[in-house]
């Protein structure tokens, strides 16, 4: 396998998910928002809460729909680009797949079409209920995807089978109650929410800043600024549970987000600028403060997070006991009922993966050298830079939501947020913010979890599908070429209808329609 198509088959799928996640988190949050519009119709019988739900869920409908465009390719991806990633984990990985994509196709997609053409067949109470529905159902589908993404980084619930030469299921209820897999899903979720309350609290802040639609505006200004604020309070603290769950089980990740190269006495600190730099394996210009980090990551005072050359050592020692793994399972296979085998197979069994990565440098490994080994060590350490800097830029982010939130709601609460200009300014110049976040945090995520596929089981350069890399490389450029035309139709979209507004309803109640009517009153005269 050249690296060349490793690096490409990467490649591919990044940009496809990097992609496919700009439209997943308005999704998300907007479906909870559309519920809470509804509620308020269905409880106060005001006519505008009734046109707030529908113009919303126009802009909801539009996402929705790119969104799914976006998301089915990717699933193919895993059998034409990885196909022995989905020989060796199918088993697994196919069970949460399956089911999102009945949440998706059945649940989500039917109510979806209920609630647009339900309107005059449906009572208001029922209508409401089909919203909820809807909302639960697009929960429901990142759940199941999120769960599948969870165990790719903590995989729990399987056991390797030496006759099949894959991973197999022992638990599933194992794999849905993953703690990594329930962290992700609601820190992403939640940052999804925040998106949502951005892309509300900016359109309606740039319908303020003109003067038009007022009441309209103002109404769902004062939904997305106290939405915002407790989904952007959400997004800290289980962001905060989220890390604590990568320091216990990606050990690496954390030491490369944080640029720990040396375990430190209990509690580190955290550091908050820093230049690492990988080839001296240190930092310079290092900023900390005291302790910081130790309690967040563990949660004790007394429990060390290991630095990088420590854990580089250890991964050491589990790459040489590994070679014992894939030496004595390719005996194995040949005698698959001989229990001595079996049994020195079993005694290494537990580092398997780890022998799997001198793969990449030789093809039997009994000719590792010692000087491969180390290469094959420090192998399981990804580049340290765009990790530390990519977590902070993505939580300077999240606390300047937190800040624009808190001004929002303490404005409306004072009811003066239509006067404060800077706010409104502040709120239409934040509208991209949340997704270069969400962005970010999935790189975070998924470049962090290198060199593996399956975190400490199945290294990525042996994941992918026997291919040219003239076929990759093809549909890199196919897919990024139709993503794009999907992402120009989707803004298009997005903005001529963020600009005519309740308008777009044709109510003959908003803006651009009574300037119609005054236009034509003033031709008639």
């Amino acid at each position: 396998m050249t690296e060349t198509l490793v690096d490409l088959s990467r490649l591919q799928f990044a940009v496809t998910a990097l992609y496919h996640f700009l439209f997943v988190p308005l999704t998300l949050g907007l479906s909870i928002m559309l519920v809470i519009m509804e509620s308020v119709y269905v409880i106060t019988k005001q006519q505008i809460y009734h046109d707030m739900t529908r113009f919303w869920g126009k802009l909801f409908g539009i996402n929705f729909a790119l969104g799914v465009t976006t998301g089915i390719t990717m699933e193919f991806q895993f059998g034409t680009n990885w196909a022995y990633y989905s020989h060796y984990v199918g088993d697994i990985f196919g069970a949460p797949l399956a089911i999102e994509g009945m949440m998706a196709f059945f649940l989500e997609s039917t109510f979806i079409g209920l609630f647009f053409f339900g309107w005059e067949r449906l009572s208001r109470i029922k209508h409401l209920m089909v919203t909820m529905l809807m909302a639960i159902g697009s929960n429901l589908s990142a759940l199941w995807i999120l769960i599948a993404n969870g165990w790719m980084q903590d995989p729990v619930g399987a056991h390797f089978n030496y006759r099949t030469m894959r991973m197999e299921l022992s638990s599933f209820w194992e794999i849905v109650f993953n703690p990594t897999a329930q962290a992700k899903f609601v820190h992403t979720v939640s940052a999804g929410y925040v998106t949502a309350a951005c892309f509300v609290l900016g359109i309606s802040s740039w319908y303020l800043l003109r003067g038009r639609d007022i009441a309209f505006a103002r109404r769902s200004f004062r939904i997305a600024a106290a939405f915002g604020f407790a989904a952007a309070l959400s997004v800290i603290v289980l962001g905060d549970e989220s890390g604590y769950t990568v320091s216990e089980s990606q050990q690496t990740k954390m030491a490369a987000i944080e640029a720990i190269w040396d375990t430190e006495p209990a509690p580190a600190g955290l550091t908050v600028f820093a230049l690492p730099d990988q080839t001296a394996r240190t930092n310079h210009y290092q900023l900390q403060i005291p302790y910081l980090m130790g309690l967040i990551g563990t949660r004790s005072t007394t429990k060390e997070i290991p630095g990088i050359n420590q854990i580089v050592a250890k991964n050491r020692a589990r790459i040489v006991d590994g070679q014992e793994a894939v030496i004595a399972l390719e005996a194995l296979r040949k005698a698959p009922d001989d229990p001595a085998l079996r049994a020195a197979f079993e005694q290494h069994e537990a580092n398997l993966g780890f022998g799997l990565l001198l793969k990449k440098y030789v093809a039997d490994v009994r000719e590792a050298t010692p000087a491969i080994i180390d290469q094959a060590a420090w192998s399981t350490i990804p580049r340290v830079a765009p990790l530390f800097w990519g977590f902070r830029a993505m939580v300077g982010l999240g606390m300047s939501f937190l800040l624009l939130f808190s001004a929002a709601l303490f404005c409306s609460l004072k009811n003066t947020f239509a006067q404060q200009k800077w706010l409104l300014r502040w709120a239409l110049c934040w509208i991209p913010m949340p997704w270069l976040a969400c962005e970010l945090g999935w790189f975070v995520a998924e470049y962090g979890r290198q060199p593996w596929t399956i975190y400490g089981l199945l290294p990525t350069h042996l994941s992918t599908s026997q291919l040219s890399v003239g076929a990759v490389a093809g549909s890199l450029a196919g897919f990024v070429l139709f993503y794009t035309v999907l992402l120009v139709v989707e803004l298009f979209l997005m903005i001529k209808y963020a600009r005519l507004g309740p308008s777009s309803l044709g109510t003959g109640r908003y803006h651009h329609e009574s300037q119609t009517r005054s236009t034509i009153t003033e031709g008639a005269r």
